[in-house]
């Protein structure tokens, strides 16, 4: 298909349909053969499962549940498990491809996975939720583990459901298999620093991004959509690192603004007893809708996909918006950005902080050597900030926005894994 006609519907399409149209435009701008070209549009393998679980009632549900295997020319796939009552294969298959693309772009030896359960977790009590976790690895027993694929927490899912995924496998293996996912408590074997890393990476590349574009952050406001982990860690390191003052956050029922600045920890701590943001003190309400176009120096995506499109994008005032959720803009709203000077740090590059320590704490599941929390930071610096530079000198080479420059770089590194393999 034409890259015209596959861009010009985007906005009515889904995230895969989305995440094609963006490989589609990275081919062109980088010369891809055309044969790697074919064979990186698609998953390398997908898997759909039924999931019997039996309820605290006595009666059995069966859950649908997803593995999507993208590529693994570079290593292992990686990536998340998300349990969420509107998932979809082709979002699984999305959110692979942009996996694909970001242990790339952070130069991992990995490629990209994702999984997925349609469920409501919030529904389900923790006997539930434990039994449909087990059930979930069952059902993917054969194509997991640390040589093939390494799972990890995403949308709903939490390092206790880690724990307990890497117990079953561990016992249907006959001994501890502690690298078959990450994010696991770390009373067994996780990794220090996991619980920021996505948030702390962002902040990484946030900071070499103002330093290119000469914003001052320990002046800068910012508004956070999403206060889940990425968001209110953001929240509090966006504040402890720079001083920048955070003016707004939202979470998915409620949001709320002050522009003399949000305390994280009342806010925190405001969320936690309440359950929502609704009602917190000396703030005014603001819709999800709304904090998108707040006038301030940084905007942060961490909620969901297609947040940012061409319907709102020209009233966005942000000069730096930095996607820690996944697919939070679309391709004609980076278009719109890219016009009017926006600085968009892609969510493949800007949230890469997660999958970075996962594959620290993978690695340090192989080798039995645990680092303490300095080691983790210091090399998750070392590789957001060479991640950022080699993005911004790709753009700045190929005259385009910083997505496409990071499509350049990580397309070219699967592209040349998958050549020097012979699969194409």
């Amino acid at each position: 298909m034409p890259l015209a006609q596959v861009t010009s519907t985007t906005e009515e399409l889904n995230p895969f349909k989305i995440a094609q149209a963006q490989l589609d435009k990275a081919a062109e701008i980088i010369g891809l053969d055309p044969d790697v070209h074919e064979y990186l549009r698609e998953p390398q393998r997908f898997l759909a499962v039924r999931i019997p679980v039996k309820m605290d009632d006595g009666t059995t549900k069966t859950f649908t549940g997803f593995r999507s295997q993208y590529n693994d020319a570079r290593g292992p796939a990686k990536g998340g498990i998300r349990y969420h009552p509107e998932e979809t294969a082709d979002t699984v298959k999305a959110l692979s491809a942009w996996m694909t693309w970001k242990t790339a772009i952070v130069d991992l030896p990995l490629g990209g996975g994702k999984g997925g359960v349609i469920c409501d977790p919030k529904k389900l009590s923790v006997g539930e939720l434990e039994r449909l976790s087990r059930g979930w690895v069952r059902a993917v027993a054969q194509f997991v583990g640390p040589e093939k694929d390494v799972p990890a927490p995403d949308v709903y899912t939490t390092p206790q459901i880690m724990g307990w995924m890497m117990d079953e496998l561990s016992t249907i293996r006959g001994y501890n298999v502690p690298g078959f996912i990450t994010g696991k408590p770390l009373g067994l074997w996780g990794s220090v620093g996991r619980g920021d890393a996505t948030a702390r990476g962002g902040m990484y590349v946030l900071r070499e991004a103002a330093k290119a574009k000469k914003v001052d952050l320990s002046k800068a406001t910012v508004a956070i959509q999403g206060f889940g982990n990425a968001g209110q860690f953001a929240h509090k390191l966006v504040t402890e690192l720079f001083g920048s003052k955070v003016v707004a956050v939202s979470d998915s029922t409620s949001g709320i603004f002050n522009e003399k600045g949000l305390d994280f920890e009342k806010v925190r701590q405001y969320k936690e007893k309440n359950g929502s943001l609704k009602g917190f003190p000396g703030a005014k309400p603001v819709t999800n809708a709304d904090l998108l176009t707040l006038d301030v120096d940084v905007l942060v995506p961490a909620a969901l996909e297609n947040q940012l499109t061409k319907a709102n994008a020209a009233k966005v005032k942000a000069k730096i918006i930095l996607e820690l959720a996944n697919g939070p803009t679309t391709p004609e709203a980076d278009e719109i950005f890219h016009k009017k000077g926006v600085f968009v740090l892609p969510d493949f590059l800007a949230n890469a902080g997660g999958v970075t320590v996962s594959y620290f704490e993978w690695v340090q599941n192989q080798t039995g050597d645990y680092w303490d929390e300095a080691e983790v930071q210091k090399r998750l610096d070392t590789k957001m900030t060479k991640a950022f530079h080699a993005t911004f000198e790709a753009a700045q080479k190929f005259k385009v926005h910083m997505r496409m420059g990071a499509y350049a770089v990580s397309v070219a590194r699967v592209a040349e894994a998958v050549k020097l393999r012979g699969l194409v």
